[in-house]
C-alpha cells in the first residue's frame, strides 16, 4: 500500500509507523498530544520474553501455555503462539532502539516473576519500562519523520472513519488549532487508542483513553469482542487525581500483601494459595482482597532501603511523593482499581476488523489475553500486534479510488454547530460523564450479578436519554461534548455483554454464577443496529481470540 494513517501515538502506534515506514510506507500518525504524554509511559513492571539466556527450565512452549491458562480458555493458541515466539526478536530490537534494561553486577539482564508465570521472564527498566521505551520509540521515529515517510498530525482527535461497501477509506479527525473537521484518506487506517479507563472515572491509566473512538466504530459497524473482560489490578493508591498503580513488580520482588487481625499480620493470599501467593493472578487477588473487607497492606520493607532504591526507585519516589510513607520502612494500603481492558475491538489474526482495511492494535483491540491478561503481556502484545498489523498493511495493492464524503463531512460539521447552540439540557456532560463512571464502577466492579448489571443497563439508558440534549460549554473541549454519546453507547454494550455472559471465567466473575460453564468457552461479539445491540458467543472462532 501507499499510505496509512495510525490513530494513537503510544507504543503500539508508534510501533506500526515505524515497521510501516521501513516497508515505504507513509504514515500519518494522529494523536491529541505528543508520545511522551501518552498512557504507554505508566506502564512499569517489565516486558514478557523467553530470551536464549532465560531461566533454567523456561521456554517459549511454557510462556505460551501460561498465557492461554492465564486466559482461561479464551486466549487462540495460534495468536499466542505468535506473540511469544516473536518475544525475543521485539526485545532485542528494543535494546537496538537504545531500550536500556536492567542489568546485574556482571552486565546479565535481570527477569523479575510476574503473576501467574511459571518462570522469571519479565525484563525490566526499573519500575518505568514503559517510559524508557516510549523513549526509544519516539527517537527511532524521527528517523523516519526526517525522511518523510512519518508525519505527525499533533493536536487532532478521532471524530469517525470514513467507510463505504465495507471498506474503511480513512478518517474525519476534528483539528483543535482549526476548531473544523478535516478529512484523511489513506490505504488504510490503524487504531491504537487504549482501553476506556476514564468510563470509569478515577483509574491507574490516563483519562485520554476514554473509549471514544470504539464507542463510535461500534455505531458505524464494527464488531467488538469480549467487553466484560476488565482487569482490577489488585495493588493501587488513592491520590487527589487518580488511582496510582503500585506495580506488580513489588510482590515480583518478593513483596507481601497482609491485613490486620488482632494486632496480627494474616498473610491471607499465603495462607490460601500457598508460598507463591503473592503472585496468584490479578483477577484472583483482586478478588481475595475485595472480599477480605478490610484494610490490605503491601510489605516490601524487609529488602531494606539500598535494594528498594537499586530495583524500585520509581515506585518508593511514588508513595513519597503521594501519600508520605516510605516503602523501605512501613507497608502500603493497596486496594484493586480498573487497569487494563482485555476486551475491545474485535479483530483477525493479521489485526484487521470486520471491516475492510480497518485495523486494530494494542489495548483497544482484542486479540492475546482472553479472560485475564498476564502482567508484562501487555507491553509485548502492543509492539507484536502493530507489526502484525503493519507487515500485512505494507503487503497488499493500493486500495483503488477513494469514495466522495462530502455528504459525511457536511453531517459532522452540522453536528458540531448543533453542539454549539444546544441549550435546555438539566445536566452538563462532566455531570453525566461522572454519573456514568459511579454507575460502571459500582454495577460492574469485581463482583457483579444480574441486579447491578441491569440497574447500570437502566442507568446508561437514562444518561443516553440525556446525551442528544447537552449544553454547550466554553470551558470543555469539543472532544468531550461530541465524544459523550459513542463512550454511552460503548458502556451500555460493555454491561450487555457482561449480562449476557452467565458463568464466572478470569476477570468476569459472576456472583449469580460463580462456576466456569464450558458453554461459554467462546468470545463474546456483541453488534450495534440503529440502537439495537446484539451479542453472540463466537463458537466458531471467526475471530481467533
Amino acid at each position: 500500500m501507499r499510505d496509512a494513517i495510525v490513530i494513537g501515538s503510544g507504543i503500539a502506534g508508534m510501533t506500526c509507523a515505524i515497521r510501516l515506514a521501513e516497508r515505504g510506507v507513509h504514515v500519518c500518525l494522529v494523536s491529541p498530544f505528543p508520545s511522551e504524554r501518552s498512557q504507554s509511559v505508566l506502564a512499569a513492571g517489565g516486558i514478557n520474553g523467553v530470551l536464549s539466556e532465560h531461566e533454567e527450565g523456561d521456554s517459549v512452549a511454557c510462556h505460551i501455555e501460561d498465557t492461554l491458562r492465564g486466559g482461561c480458555g479464551l486466549a487462540g493458541r495460534k495468536a499466542v503462539t505468535g506473540l511469544c515466539e516473536s518475544a525475543e526478536d521485539i526485545i532485542r530490537r528494543l535494546e537496538k532502539a537504545g531500550t536500556v534494561f536492567s542489568v546485574d553486577e556482571n552486565g546479565r539482564p535481570l527477569r523479575r516473576a510476574f503473576g501467574g508465570q511459571s518462570f522469571r521472564r519479565t525484563y525490566y527498566c526499573g519500575s518505568a519500562t514503559g517510559k524508557h521505551i516510549v523513549s526509544a520509540l519516539v527517537m527511532e521515529l524521527r528517523r523516519y519523520e526526517a525522511r518523510g515517510l512519518v508525519e505527525r498530525k499533533l493536536w487532532s482527535c478521532f471524530y469517525s472513519a470514513l467507510i463505504s461497501d465495507g471498506r474503511c477509506c480513512g478518517v474525519i479527525l476534528y483539528d483543535e488549532t482549526k476548531l473544523d473537521l478535516i478529512p484523511l484518506t489513506a490505504d488504510a487506517v490503524v487504531i491504537a487508542t487504549g482501553g476506556q479507563n476514564a468510563m470509569f472515572g478515577k483509574t491507574t491509566g490516563s483519562t485520554q483513553c476514554d473509549g471514544y473512538t470504539a464507542g463510535k466504530l461500534f455505531t458505524q459497524g464494527v464488531e467488538l469482542k469480549n467487553l466484560e473482560f476488565i482487569q482490577y489490578h489488585p495493588t493501587t493508591i488513592e491520590t487527589k487525581q487518580k488511582r496510582m498503580l503500585i506495580s506488580e513488580a513489588v510482590r515480583g520482588e518478593g513483596g507481601r500483601l497482609f491485613y490486620l487481625e488482632d494486632g496480627r499480620r494474616v498473610y491471607f493470599l499465603e495462607d490460601k494459595y500457598g508460598p507463591n501467593g503473592n503472585l496468584m493472578t490479578r483477577d484472583i487477588i483482586s478478588r481475595e482482597i475485595d472480599a477480605a473487607g478490610k484494610t490490605v497492606w503491601l510489605d516490601i520493607s524487609f529488602l531494606g532501603e539500598e535494594e528498594i532504591m537499586r530495583r524500585l526507585p520509581e515506585v518508593r519516589d511514588l508513595c513519597l511523593k503521594y501519600i508520605g510513607l516510605d516503602i523501605a520502612k512501613e507497608p502500603v494500603p493497596v486496594a484493586p482499581s480498573v487497569h487494563f481492558f482485555m476486551g475491545g475491538i474485535a479483530v483477525h489474526l493479521n489485526h484487521e476488523t470486520n471491516i475492510k482495511n480497518l485495523f486494530a492494535i494494542g489495548e483497544c483491540a482484542s486479540m492475546y489475553h482472553g479472560a485475564n491478561r498476564l502482567g508484562g503481556n501487555s507491553l509485548l502484545s502492543a509492539q507484536y500486534s502493530a507489526i502484525v498489523a503493519a507487515e500485512e498493511i505494507a503487503s497488499r495493492a493500493p486500495a483503488g479510488g477513494v469514495p466522495d464524503f462530502a455528504a459525511e463531512l457536511g453531517e459532522g460539521r452540522a453536528h458540531l454547530r448543533k453542539l454549539k447552540e444546544s441549550s435546555g439540557s438539566r445536566f452538563p456532560v462532566t455531570y453525566i460523564r461522572e454519573m456514568l463512571a459511579d454507575t460502571m464502577r459500582e454495577d460492574l466492579g469485581i463482583t457483579r450479578d444480574e441486579a447491578s448489571l441491569r440497574s447500570g443497563i437502566k442507568s446508561i439508558d437514562y444518561y443516553l436519554s440525556l446525551a442528544d440534549g447537552i449544553n454547550y460549554d466554553s470551558s470543555v473541549a469539543m472532544h468531550e461534548l461530541y465524544s459523550l454519546k459513542a463512550i454511552l453507547q460503548l458502556a451500555r454494550a460493555t454491561l450487555t455483554s457482561a449480562e449476557s455472559r452467565r458463568e464466572s471465567r478470569g476477570a468476569h466473575f459472576r456472583a449469580d454464577y460463580p462456576c466456569e460453564d464450558d458453554s461459554y468457552a467462546a468470545a463474546t461479539i456483541i453488534s450495534y443496529d440503529e440502537g439495537r445491540y446484539s451479542t453472540r458467543l463466537d463458537e466458531e472462532r471467526k475471530y481467533e481470540s
